[in-house]
Formats: structure tokens, C-alpha cells, sequence
């Protein structure tokens, strides 16, 4: 095969890809069995006047992607929400690069992103309605909690982006508490303790990003000690394979089901055009995050949530 032709070939093989990544129309062409099968999983059962939710949230700007709309709908049920951070979002270098024009950002720079971003937390979740009172950040290391969780259970963690190994938040519920998965586990104790939810959204272990896996680690070790697992539902944000498609803002498409969630049995959550609308307000309130990649970030705001009971497929998903 000659030069020209291998370059128009990987031409049209990118122009396509483009097409499916950013086109609505994309989803009905290439995507329709998993649109029907979408429409085809069960509701999940509606939330209750009473009910007591607590959102676990890797990173600010989790809580919004997986929840929004759950949240609005069960606060209009009559519902009461609590939101748990337990990074602050301080790793996220290329967001420090654009914000501070910085090629190699600082520790204290990134630092300042975590209290940026705390701050963009705390507006989204107030533009979804939940009290300020609600909302708790534990400041643990953004791309280290993994790390806490296995290797440094008790030996305290220097984040590679910060250089801290203790909590730098001032406004976190246990400043100063060192880097650990023992420190992870008492804060995430006490905020259980606290609200004594009756249903727990959380990241699934089949997350991609390892944050979202240690959450899940974290959050259900500590249910399971409490033979508490049945309240778990859990979501998935970074699904594989370019998930969510198509990219950008796409009002009533609904969100699939992600690769890395095959063989799981999720239920759909329907959301209004209003709860869209409230959705994408929250969204737009984590500025910071926007200006990087916000083509991923709208993808999510789509006129269904997915949660699920199940912790682990039934059947390995063929790509991972």
C-alpha cells in the first residue's frame, strides 16, 4: 500500500471517528441497539418522602456527572441529600497549567486548585438544592487514593502533584489528618454515622479511573462491615471507549450503558426536561473543569442516569 493512499485511509478512519464521537445523528446510525436496549432496562425505583441519599463523590464534579439528576429528583420527593468529597480535585495539571498560565504548576498552585474547586463543588451542589450544610470534603489526595487504600493504609501518602501528606483543606472535615487509608476510613465513618443513609450512590469498582475504584473499595468495605451493602447503587463516569458518546451537549439522547458496565444489571433513571436543564446548570457551576474538557462533561447531561445494585458483571465485557 503506498504513502498517499495509508494517509487517506487514516484520513477518512479519524473523520469517522470525529462523526461518531460528535455527531446526535451518530447515536440513531451507529449506536441503535444499545439506544433500544436503554430504553428497555427497568426504572429505578422512585425515591421516598424521608429517604435519607448520601452522594459519594471521588472529585468535584463527580456528584454532578453521575447524579444529578437523581438528586433533584429525590429532593423533589421529599427526600433529604448529603454530598461526600473525598478529593478536592488538587492533581489535575493541565487545569492548573490554563488557570494560573503555568507550565509546571506548583504545589501550592495546585493546592489553590483543590480550594477552587471545592468552591465549584459547593455552588453546583447548591444549584441542585442541597443544603451547605449537606456537603462534607475530606481533602484526600486527587490520584492517590488507591494508594491509600492498599500500600498506604497506614503509612502516610505524599501526593505526587500537592507534595502534602496530610489533609491541606482548612474547610475539610479533618484537617491536617494524614494521608492514609486509615484517616479515609475513619472521615468516611463519621460522615456514615452522621447521616445513616438509607440508599448510598457511589462509583462502581468497574470504574476506569483508579480514584473511582478505591471510592467504591473504601465506601462498600465500610457498608459491609455494617451488613449495609444493600443500600449501595452504584454509577460509572469513566465507562472506556470514549464513553459517554457522542460528545457535547445533546438534550434528549439517553446515556448508554458503558463498556466497562456490560453484564451489569442497571436500572434507568428518567429525568425532565427541567431536571436536564438543572443538570447542566450544576455543570456549568464547575468552571474550572469546563474550560479543559467540556465536551465530556455536557455528554453527561442526556435524559437518563444509570445505577445499579450489582457489584460485578455477570460476564466479563469483551473490551475493557
Amino acid at each position: 500500500m503506498n504513502r498517499h493512499l495509508l494517509a487517506v485511509l487514516i484520513g477518512a478512519a479519524l473523520l469517522v471517528t470525529a462523526y461518531v464521537i460528535n455527531s446526535t445523528s451518530a447515536l440513531r446510525v451507529f449506536f441503535p441497539r444499545a439506544a433500544a436496549a436503554v430504553a428497555a432496562l427497568p426504572e429505578a425505583t422512585p425515591y421516598r418522602a424521608g429517604q435519607r441519599i448520601l452522594v459519594v463523590s471521588p472529585h468535584p464534579d463527580d456528584e454532578t456527572l453521575c447524579c444529578a439528576g437523581s438528586i433533584q429528583r429525590a429532593l423533589a420527593a421529599g427526600a433529604r441529600v448529603w454530598v461526600v468529597w473525598l478529593t478536592s480535585g488538587d492533581g489535575f495539571e493541565l487545569d492548573a497549567v490554563l488557570l494560573d498560565r503555568a507550565p509546571r504548576p506548583s504545589g501550592p498552585q495546585l493546592a489553590g486548585l483543590g480550594t477552587r474547586r471545592i468552591g465549584e463543588a459547593t455552588r453546583a451542589a447548591g444549584a441542585l438544592g442541597v443544603p451547605r450544610a449537606h456537603l462534607t470534603f475530606l481533602g484526600y489526595p486527587d490520584g492517590g487514593l488507591l494508594h491509600l487504600f492498599l500500600e498506604n493504609y497506614a503509612q502516610p501518602y505524599a501526593s505526587r502533584y500537592t507534595r502534602a501528606t496530610r489533609v491541606p483543606y482548612p474547610q475539610a472535615l479533618s484537617p491536617g489528618a494524614p494521608y492514609t487509608g486509615e484517616s479515609v476510613n475513619r472521615d468516611l465513618g463519621r460522615v456514615l454515622d452522621r447521616v445513616r443513609p438509607d440508599l448510598v450512590l457511589a462509583p462502581s469498582p468497574e470504574d476506569r479511573h483508579p480514584d473511582h475504584r478505591a471510592t467504591s473499595y473504601f465506601v462498600t468495605r465500610l457498608l459491609a462491615r455494617r451488613g449495609e451493602t444493600g443500600r449501595l447503587r452504584f454509577w460509572i463516569v469513566h465507562g472506556g471507549l470514549e464513553y459517554p458518546l457522542p460528545k457535547g451537549l445533546h438534550r434528549g439522547l439517553p446515556l448508554m450503558v458503558p463498556p466497562r458496565g456490560e453484564g451489569l444489571a442497571w436500572e434507568r433513571v428518567d429525568l425532565s426536561g427541567a431536571q436536564e436543564d438543572g443538570k447542566l446548570r450544576a455543570l456549568r457551576e464547575h468552571r474550572s473543569q469546563m474550560n479543559v474538557m467540556d465536551r465530556f462533561l455536557l455528554a453527561f447531561v442526556r435524559e437518563n442516569e444509570l445505577l445499579t445494585r450489582q457489584v460485578v458483571p455477570q460476564t466479563t465485557p469483551s473490551t475493557r
